[in-house]
């Protein structure tokens, strides 16, 4: 054999050939567009925490909101309550005594969990029947305790070709787990037509992989996925303004604290009204 034929030969059995360097300007915008990811991703960053610190405090002032200031309307609901049954008192004008007693139902106790689904919540928490019923779902009980014996055929076939420890690789190991959970998720359901799909999917193979993007692919799908993210923390934002307790915070950005204390002033004002209502009407 020749020297020309052996580097043919030689050349044949090579992996394939690299691909060709970037040009100049290629590489000067790949540099360009990998700026302007690490633009984005700080900037997103700097978002992130905007948003993170907003609904932290929208959280603090919703509880201390509760804590501090949720005594004050219940004694105001009271006043109210007390007020309106003192009047109907006095004229004894159905009205009135119609308004009573909505001014009384405002102040009842609330029933208890468990009286509200009267049995439907014990110590584990909901039973199935009654989440299925909250979500809408309906109660899908397996067909009987064991699976048909065609069931058992299809699952003992594919635990045996697709068990994790017959993988040698991480990856396939991984791949193998994953899809037995679902052999199991359609065995213990009893769903024949699932398992006979997930053994023709087994059958199938594994997808192809997947080419790998370019470095410029790369970075145009981060920029993608990073404007999604703040598209999704901007209706975040949107949300958490637009709750009554945004706004309030927004009526004082520099001092919510104080906002409290102010709120409170004006309620201990319009207790004190209705309790000097109160006096003169059960005079």
């Amino acid at each position: 054999m020749s020297d020309a034929e052996a580097q043919a030969e030689s050349h044949d059995r090579s992996p394939e050939s690299p691909e060709p360097p970037e040009s100049p300007e290629e590489t000067q915008a790949a540099e360009r567009l990998e700026r302007a990811v690490r633009a984005a991703e700080q900037a997103l960053i700097e978002f992130e925490i905007a948003v993170e610190t907003f609904r932290v405090e929208v959280e603090n002032f919703s509880r201390l909101h509760h804590q501090r200031l949720g005594p004050m309307y219940s004694r105001l609901d009271e006043l109210d309550a007390l007020i309106a049954e003192a009047l109907a008192a006095r004229t004894g004008d159905p009205e009135d005594l119609r308004k009573a007693r909505e001014a009384r139902g405002l102040v009842q106790p609330m029933p208890g969990v468990e009286e509200l689904f009267h049995g439907w919540i014990d110590s584990d928490g909901l039973s199935p029947e009654a989440a299925a019923m909250l979500t809408e779902r309906p109660v899908q009980p397996p067909p009987r305790v064991r699976p048909s014996e065609e069931a058992r055929r299809i699952y003992r076939d594919l635990a045996r070709k697709a068990h994790p420890d017959l993988a040698e690789e991480e990856a396939e190991r991984e791949r193998r787990g994953a899809f037995i959970v679902r052999v199991n998720a359609a065995y213990a359901a009893g769903d024949e037509e699932a398992l006979r799909a997930l053994a023709e999917e087994w059958e199938a193979g594994p997808p192809p992989p997947e080419r790998r993007a370019s470095r410029s692919e790369e970075l145009y799908a981060r920029l993608e996925w990073l404007a999604e993210r703040k598209e999704m923390l901007a209706a975040v934002a949107a949300e958490l303004e637009s709750s009554a307790i945004g706004a309030m915070i927004k009526m004082a950005p520099e001092d919510p604290d104080g906002l409290l204390d102010e709120i409170a002033e004006q309620l201990l004002a319009q207790a004190s009204e209705k309790e000097a209502r109160l006096a003169e009407l059960v005079r």
